[in-house]
């Protein structure tokens, strides 16, 4: 018998629509799914029986690039990261990987090995991502010039030891001294390599992606723009099949129809991510990203100068709720389309699409309860409520 049964629900994700869904689990695997009333041979005594009402059931959102949220940053250690990650994951975020801004190569091998421990401890934390430290400081973007550094072998090396196998993600400017190089060793050590924060132009990530950097770092910001003659790296990644492009949809970041154009030229691999700092889920204020202040008005976060004045954008308040309500409402795409940027397409980029991403047998027990509005109704994760 089931440990948790989730019944007439509209089912979303990326295999389509299904009304009078609905889905078993046990020991936080779905162990059986179907529509109408078969549910009723899994519902045992001691199951958990959810009556969804209708409501939209997606997989659990994956958010590939995050720094923090309810006031707390990624970067602060354990206590810090699931604090944040607890914002998140009322947001319909249930698996996370904790992305690390520009640091001294000693404080991100600390911060790695923190982050391998909680792989341990919550299998909803998915491992580390690396943004910096190996960015152009042309389009560093909220990243400390001070700890931008080429990506020598020794250090590289050094970072894949510290994380235990927990790396997933590094986010490299490809025009750097041996980056090329450092792609050759991320991908053989099963690191997902990103392009980002790079002035590199079109030839220059197409090199990178035929060496095997399969990810686009926040696609549109910190990184040349499309121009007609200097096609730049996001018509590089647009073109390659094999390449996942982040977008950030929170309605400042990247204009709707600039969106649009991103879902139509690059049709599942669009991956929705909040690239969230410590303010989301929080109040405006003042906040630490890294080591740089960051001032957060109107929900906009931006890096605060030296002489008091605001300057460029400084990650995002989003979450994944807000982001696939934009996708829909403001975008225009059809909720498979949404559901599948914050759930299949995630999973797929990160080699996880054998188990997460979908509502089918064999795939984790994570799914998200929304409402006709597409606010968060109830959240689980490997078969448990967590929101």
């Amino acid at each position: 018998m089931a440990d948790l049964v989730v019944h007439s629900a509209r089912k979303i994700d990326a295999n389509g629509e299904v009304d009078g869904f609905w889905f078993a689990a046990s020991d936080g695997v779905v162990s059986a799914t179907g529509d109408g009333e078969g549910w009723h041979a899994h519902a045992g005594v001691e199951a958990s029986v959810i009556d969804a009402h209708g409501l939209h059931l997606t997989p659990g959102f994956i958010d590939l690039h995050g720094h923090g949220g309810g006031g707390f940053a990624f970067d602060d250690g354990a206590y810090a990261i699931e604090q944040a990650l607890a914002v998140h994951r009322a947001h319909g975020t249930t698996r996370s990987v904790i992305s690390l801004v520009a640091n001294p190569v000693d404080e991100l091998r600390a911060s790695l090995a923190v982050v391998a421990d909680l792989v341990v401890e919550d299998p909803l934390v998915l491992g580390s991502h690396l943004e910096g430290p190996f960015l152009a400081e042309e389009r560093k973007g909220a990243h400390n010039a001070d700890f931008l550094i080429d990506p020598s072998p020794a250090v590289v090396e050094q970072l894949i030891a510290a994380a235990r196998g927990t790396l997933h993600q590094i986010t490299l400017a490809v025009e750097r001294p041996n980056a090329l190089e450092a792609i050759d060793v991320l991908v053989e050590a099963g690191v997902l390599v990103a392009v980002g924060h790079t002035t590199a132009g079109f030839d220059a990530a197409r090199q990178a992606f035929d060496r095997g950097a399969r990810l686009l770092t926040h696609a549109f910001n910190a990184m040349p723009g499309i121009g007609h003659r200097a096609p730049g790296p996001i018509v590089a990644a647009l073109e390659d099949p094999r390449v996942t492009l982040e977008l950030i949809l929170d309605g400042v970041h990247v204009h709707p129809s600039v969106a649009r154009l991103a879902f139509d030229e690059a049709a599942g691999r669009v991956a929705l991510i909040t690239d969230a700092m410590a303010a989301a889920g929080s109040s405006d204020g003042v906040y630490a990203l890294g080591s740089l202040d960051v001032t957060v008005a109107d929900g906009i976060a931006r890096l605060r100068n030296a002489d008091g004045s605001l300057g460029s954008i400084a990650g995002s308040t989003l979450t994944l709720d807000v982001a696939v309500r934009n996708a829909i409402e403001l975008v225009g795409i059809s909720p498979v389309a949404a559901i599948a940027a914050v759930t299949s397409v995630p999973a797929r980029a990160l080699g996880l699409d054998h188990r997460l991403g979908l509502l089918a047998p064999g795939h984790a027990a994570d799914a998200v309860l929304l409402d006709h509005d597409w606010a968060v109704r109830g959240v689980w994760g490997a078969g448990a409520r967590i929101a």
